[in-house]
C-alpha cells in the first residue's frame, strides 16, 4: 500500500534551517504532484508547496516564496522541503501528500491529495 513517511521536524530558533523529508513507498509515483502541507493549533491544512515528481516544476504559498524549496530525489523516491530563515508564524505539524493528477495546474486544495503521512513537528522559537 501507499505510505509516505515524513521526518526531519524538530524545535528550531527563528532565522534558522530545517530541512524536511517524505519517503515515499508502495508504488510508482511518476505522474504525481507531491506537496507539502502544514496545519497549527486551532487553524485549517495550509498548503505550503508542490511540486511534480516527473518534470520538477514548482508551486509554493505566497507566505513561504523565497524562504522555501521544494526538490525531489527520484533514486531515493523522497521529496524535501528546505525551510530557510524560519519564523514563529511557521510553527505548525507539517505534512507530505500525494495527488494523482498527472497534469494541469498543481492542486493547492488538501482535498485534491488522495495519500497523507503521519506528518512531523516543527517548532520555531522566537
Amino acid at each position: 500500500q501507499v505510505q509516505l513517511v515524513e521526518s526531519g521536524g524538530g524545535l528550531v530558533q527563528a532565522g534558522g534551517s530545517l530541512r524536511l523529508s517524505c519517503a515515499a513507498s508502495g508504488r510508482s509515483f511518476s505522474g504525481y504532484a507531491m506537496g507539502w502541507f502544514r496545519q497549527a493549533p486551532g487553524k485549517g491544512r495550509e498548503f505550503v508547496a508542490a511540486t511534480r515528481w516527473s518534470s520538477g516544476s514548482t508551486k509554493y504559498a505566497d507566505s513561504v516564496k523565497g524562504r522555501f524549496t521544494i526538490s525531489r530525489d527520484n533514486a531515493k523516491n523522497t521529496v524535501y522541503l528546505q525551510m530557510n530563515s524560519v519564523k514563529p508564524e511557521d510553527t505548525a505539524v507539517y505534512y507530505c501528500a500525494a495527488d494523482p493528477e498527472g497534469s494541469g495546474v498543481m492542486a493547492t486544495a488538501y482535498w485534491k491529495y488522495d495519500y497523507w503521512g503521519q506528518g512531523t513537528q516543527v517548532t520555531v522559537s522566537s
